[in-house]
């Protein structure tokens, strides 16, 4: 991939735990990856068919300026999340903030942190057996849009679908989700969990039934197996209301370990 290469841009600012931190600007220097596709300026020629680095630039300096965080985790975070923000073309940055004047007894030439986000396609699972189905999923699809780092692209038609696990008794609705992302999977399951709650979801069993359920199917081709984080889903190939909305929204996606495109999927 192409990548656009900032190297030792420095902006003076008030980021840190100490107090004269807050009030005595320091140095802080940045580097970074930014990863955009050149093909169509190479054939152009034209600014417009690219990223302008200066706007980069000046982003960064935007975010390091305007605000004061105790912690250069979060000033590197929320600069490459400005650059994925207003950016569309960007697909991926990795940025390092280097503070060469923080107060460290050693002697060193900087400290700093590296941080790596790229923008996924991720499909996303939504059921609702209680109350207004359909404006609970609405309503959940909602709060999702208005994340920052979240856009809904696609969402499936709806369909009723029996109950499954022998908990819940009420007719569910369910639909499919493409969702553009550049939270990781974790802040994305989190914020998912959010989501739920605020549309009146309360855990006490399992597969009863619920306002509205959430389940990411797929993040991209990653494949990721943690305690409480397995994509993709575990079950998504034995679920007909998880493939069939799917087959209407991504039909030629590839399913990662399987290599089946999800048109071509079985139920």
């Amino acid at each position: 991939m192409d990548k656009i290469l900032i190297r030792g841009l420095e902006i003076n600012a008030c980021h840190g735990v100490r107090s004269f931190e807050k009030t005595d600007p320091q140095p802080f220097v940045f580097d970074a990856d930014v990863y955009v596709d050149f093909y169509k300026a190479s054939l152009s020629d034209d600014l417009r068919d690219t990223v302008d680095y200066s706007g980069i630039c000046s982003l960064i300096q935007q975010v390091t300026f305007s605000n004061s965080f105790n912690l250069i985790e979060k000033l590197a975070y929320e600069c490459a999340y400005a650059v994925l923000g207003a950016y569309p073309a960007v697909s991926r940055i990795s940025l390092t903030a280097y503070k060469p004047n923080a107060p460290v007894k050693q002697k060193f030439s900087s400290v700093g942190v590296s941080v790596d986000v790229s923008r996924e396609i991720v499909y996303l699972s939504l059921g609702s057996s209680l109350g207004n189905r359909r404006a609970y999923i609405d309503k959940a699809l909602g709060k999702l849009s208005l994340t920052r780092g979240i856009s809904v692209k696609k969402v499936s038609s709806y369909i009723k679908t029996a109950p499954e696990g022998g908990v819940a008794v009420n007719e569910f609705l369910n639909c499919a989700a493409e969702i553009e992302t550049f939270l990781s999977p974790r802040a994305l399951l989190n914020r998912i969990h959010e989501v739920e709650a605020e549309c009146g979801r309360v855990r006490v069993k399992r597969w009863e039934d619920r306002t509205v359920d959430i389940d990411i199917i797929f993040f991209g081709k990653r494949e990721i197996v943690e305690d409480d984080l397995i994509i993709p889903h575990p079950a998504y190939a034995s679920r007909a209301f998880v493939i069939n909305p799917l087959k209407e929204i991504a039909p030629e996606f590839v399913c990662p370990g399987s290599g089946v495109k999800i048109k071509d999927m079985k139920i």
